[in-house]
């Protein structure tokens, strides 16, 4: 009896150990830059009003707007919440930019109003953008450059421009910030692979059909890119940036536009902008059943709330946005009106 009591014992405390040390790792984890979300409130970018909108995140108000300038299109935010890097990409869109911009909005989300620019001249046309774990840099597509430029982000000073080969659209940063993957649609048939320490192009992923959307797993083990032509995304292992898999998307006869994970990596959703669908997927079952919602026109960013139970998608053909409940099976609450034609929205 004795010795039995001895064994839970020392079993209760293994398993404490192994408790303790998950929560040690957990927090040891740099921050995701490819999934950030908060509690303090919720940002905007409404690419065809020109601004950057403030809502309340429960209520879905708007408490305030910037004019950061002609099309913003992307946005950053700091892991410690304070900061917004909106990048202002000019009057057009890709492939037809007349007067590509120059300039990184940067924003203080306590007051929410712009404290500097950052002018990446002679570079033109920032796009995809995202900030690494530490804060300290942010990774800019300027497509009309075809560069990839890393900036400082207490100076400003690009440190570097990297020729990524390829324009540039979208990136994707693995979380240990140790590569970047960039996106270049439809003009250039790969995802160009930039080392961050070295700073050199180091790979180049087959992409025949070009890419759309792209994103990182939590985990850091592949990249999800979407194909520019065909309803799947194809899966890229980083160990050694070559495809691993391709999965259809459902009940979908186009390609879809963006990919993102859920923050605690528990799903996968794409927004398809020509047939207003939203695909969710289960990362551990990738070629199962997947949900598929009708959100409103032309469904672009996806924004996740802190606690995982919500997602909000950007309907940047009808200027609004749709809530929907990630408990248990997806489905979508409501739809509000935000703007005029919103890209991209986050949680901070």
């Amino acid at each position: 009896m004795k010795n039995r009591f001895a064994y839970r014992i020392v079993a209760l405390a293994i398993l404490a150990c192994a408790a303790i040390a998950c929560t040690v790792i957990a927090r040891s984890l740099p921050p995701d830059p490819n999934n950030p979300t908060g509690s303090h409130g919720l940002i905007l970018v409404d690419k065809l009003g020109s601004r950057v909108r403030f809502l309340n995140p429960d209520t879905y108000s708007e408490l305030s707007n910037l004019d950061v300038g002609a099309r913003p299109h992307e946005m950053a935010i700091s892991p410690d919440h304070k900061t917004a890097y909106v990048s202002v990409y000019g009057d057009g869109v890709y492939g037809n930019n007349p007067h590509p911009g120059h300039n990184i909005a940067v924003i203080d989300l306590a007051s929410r109003q712009i404290t500097k620019m950052i002018d990446v001249s002679p570079y033109i046309a920032p796009h995809g953008i995202m900030v690494d774990p530490s804060g300290k840099r942010l990774y800019v597509t300027c497509d009309l450059s075809r560069k990839l430029l890393i900036i400082n982000t207490s100076t400003g000073v690009t440190e570097a421009a990297i020729d990524t080969v390829g324009t540039g659209h979208w990136i994707t940063m693995l979380p240990d910030a140790s590569k970047v993957y960039v996106a270049n649609k439809n003009e250039s048939p790969f995802i160009s692979v930039i080392d961050l320490k070295t700073r050199k192009l180091v790979a180049k992923v087959p992409m025949p059909n070009g890419t759309q959307g792209i994103v990182a797993s939590p985990d850091g083990k592949h990249v999800l890119a979407v194909d520019f032509v065909v309803p799947q995304i194809v899966v890229i292992n980083t160990v050694d940036d070559t495809v691993a898999d391709k999965v259809t998307l459902q009940s979908d006869d186009h390609a879809a536009f963006r990919v993102r994970y859920t923050p605690d990596g528990s799903r996968i959703m794409t927004t398809t902008e020509t047939t207003s669908l939203v695909n969710i997927i289960n990362p551990n079952d990738l070629h199962g059943v997947q949900s598929v919602l009708t959100v409103g026109k032309s469904p672009m960013g996806i924004g996740f709330a802190a606690n995982g139970e919500t997602a909000l998608v950007a309907n940047h053909g009808d200027g609004t946005v749709s809530v929907l409940d990630l408990k248990g099976d997806a489905k979508v609450l409501s739809n509000f009106k935000a703007g005029t034609g919103i890209e991209t929205i986050a949680y901070y």
